[in-house]
């Protein structure tokens, strides 16, 4: 299933969810630029779990250490579907979250679920020396927040059923259901012994921190107003 938009207006324009995909957009094109090279950005700007659980910094340096790496990685993207998927994701979920949250505590919301979700994966592969990229834990939290806030939101969704293609519209709750189990059944299939490949645990990660996080707002600052169509 693949999500195609949300039947919930936003009360507010999500400038900080923009800019995001917008820089995420403009660092993809110049990774674009560097050919093969990009490598050395990845492993330079990317999470390498040995680096973080030793606190050393194997070549090629990284100009913000390997904890600042935690964030940094966050902006880069392995190929067109990492990035088309996440930005994706953050388009149609992050606008209603950023709502709730207020733009300065959205951006630090959003970052440190990336930074937790990065956390998990290292805790899971400490010795991996497989740089970790991507925006996927820190959208894997505004996925848990927004199950919380709006859970009978609805979204439009893309099934392929066989050779047939249709739209269906499903209740928030439902999907995102289905996207964690999806994550979870994957990382029991996972073969991968050195955290090549998906991050799956940050996802998973990112996922919990997330919902966590906006429970612990609601008992503070409430539930949001109900969805508006």
């Amino acid at each position: 299933m693949i999500p195609l938009k949300d039947l919930n207006k936003s009360r507010t324009v999500p400038v900080v969810t923009t800019y995001i995909i917008v820089i995420c957009v403009i660092i993809f094109l110049f990774e674009l630029s560097m050919g093969r090279n990009v490598v050395y950005l990845f492993h330079a700007f990317g999470v390498i779990p040995y680096e973080i659980v030793r606190g050393v910094d194997i070549p090629p340096p990284d100009p913000l250490t390997p904890y600042g790496n935690l964030i940094s990685h966050q902006y880069l993207h392995g190929g067109f579907f990492h990035i088309i998927g996440n930005m994706l994701f953050l388009w149609i979920f992050g606008d209603n979250v950023e709502d709730y949250f207020g733009k300065l505590k959205f951006f630090i919301f959003y970052t440190f679920c990336g930074v937790m979700a990065a956390l998990m994966q290292v805790f899971a592969y400490p010795d991996s020396v497989a740089p970790l990229i991507g925006a996927s834990g820190a959208i894997s939290g505004v996925l848990g927040a927004y199950f919380v806030l709006y859970p009978n939101a609805k979204i439009v969704t893309l099934v392929f059923l066989g050779f047939f293609v249709d739209l269906i519209v499903v209740p928030a709750y439902i999907w995102i259901l289905f996207w964690f189990l999806m994550q979870f059944l994957s990382l029991l299939a996972s073969t991968s012994v050195n955290g090549v490949g998906v991050a799956w645990f940050a996802h998973i990660g990112g996922f919990i921190v997330g919902m966590l996080i906006t429970r612990f707002a609601i008992t503070f600052k409430g539930r949001p107003l109900k969805v508006i169509e």
